[in-house]
């Protein structure tokens, strides 16, 4: 797996950040925002913003005093690949499975 999946599985690993991704796939936030919902202080609930930057998941910038955050849809596409990949191949398997327990069937 490349180290850019790695780090977006890391950070998507975390109930918080996926919390904050899921919140961001309805589209734009501001920090205090996305912080709302969770119990803990500010300079804690950044890291976990950090994190999801570092994994390229989001990204944010600041006006004036507020500080927006944004999903970042190459990201979210390169997971939706990886997991459509992984898909295609496990119904593969499992149709090979149905075939032949259909011919077990017959015999």
């Amino acid at each position: 797996m490349d180290k850019h999946l790695h780090r977006s599985f890391h950070a998507l690993g975390d109930a918080t950040r996926l919390a904050v991704v899921e919140q961001l796939l309805k589209g734009p936030a501001s920090v205090s925002d996305l912080a709302g919902p969770h119990d803990m202080a500010l300079p804690a609930f950044t890291k976990h913003l950090r994190v999801l930057e570092g994994a390229g998941l989001i990204t944010s910038e600041k006006k004036g005093r507020v500080r927006t955050c944004f999903i970042q849809a190459p990201a979210m596409r390169d997971l939706h690949g990886w997991f459509t990949l992984r898909q295609r191949l496990w119904d593969a398997r499992l149709d090979n499975l149905a075939a032949f327990v259909e011919d077990k069937g017959k015999g």
